[in-house]
């Protein structure tokens, strides 16, 4: 498997590249993480199963169109393959260390500025996952049809595939119109699973994000799992906010996206 990496390591950088080791690192939720050394270079490699070929494909156009903002820090992204019943993504090497005090204000600062890259339309150019689970992102000019169907329904429906129900299921999606009745958010790039195990810092205190979920869709969408987990600090949210201030009705919308992420780690 890793003289196959290596090939694709080397037809992706363009450098006739061998790998001389690989150390096994921990912290990864649903993929097998290493530390990769040629003789020159140092690269990330995740590896998972090669029927989860799609998902690190996904993740790699992901993390090149964050990176192509030049807003945010991101591991660049080298290559993605699947052979030999692996698939696996490779992106440079980060030495991190853990994102607080001003790291977290310039995050803040930082994820304003991408919430700033907009396009037409909400979703993506191709469905993606959030972990493992498949995420659609059909092109929709209406935000709060694009939540109710492809986020929230679509994780009812996943778990009620699962043998759960949801007595006030209709009532919420019927009735989260009234949230935006004076709130039109725009779509807006977004990492979409920023929770606390996926940001960190350089040893200049540059801040980095990682394992996006990406896709276009209203900022505060963003804040849901923030929300959910916690870990942010208020240096974090005091940054954002002096670039891009939250609109009213916030922390009314805050529960609903906080419950997509909930219904996800059910999933």
């Amino acid at each position: 498997m890793w003289e196959t990496i290596s090939k694709s390591i080397s037809d992706a950088t363009g450098i006739e590249l061998v790998i001389r080791g690989h150390q096994s690192l921990s912290g990864g939720c649903t993929n097998q993480s290493y530390r990769v050394e040629t003789d020159d270079h140092i690269f990330f490699v995740k590896r998972h199963q090669e029927v989860m070929a799609p998902m690190f494909q996904a993740e790699f156009e992901a993390l090149k169109e964050l990176e192509s903002t030049q807003t945010i820090k991101v591991p660049t992204p080298i290559c993605w393959g699947a052979g030999e019943g692996h698939a696996w993504l490779v992106t440079s090497f980060l030495d991190l260390k853990a994102c607080k005090g001003d790291a977290l204000f310039e995050l803040g600062r930082q994820l304003a500025s991408l919430h700033k890259i907009q396009q037409p339309y909400f979703g993506w150019k191709r469905d993606n996952t959030i972990g493992i689970t498949k995420q659609p992102n059909p092109p929709s000019r209406d935000w709060v049809s694009f939540w109710r169907t492809h986020r929230l329904e679509w994780q009812f429906k996943l778990a009620r595939d699962k043998g759960q129900s949801f007595s006030g299921a209709d009532a919420l999606l019927n009735g989260m119109g009234r949230l935006f009745d004076h709130y039109d958010p725009q779509p807006s790039l977004i990492h979409g699973d920023l929770w606390s195990g996926n940001i960190a810092a350089l040893s200049d205190a540059t801040p980095v994000i990682f394992d996006p979920a990406g896709y276009y869709g209203d900022p505060e969408a963003e804040f849901g799992i923030i929300e959910m987990f916690g870990g942010f600090g208020r240096s974090f949210f005091q940054g954002y906010e002096s670039m891009r201030p939250q609109h009213a009705g916030f922390s009314r919308r805050l529960p609903l996206y906080r419950l997509f992420h909930e219904l996800n780690h059910y999933n």
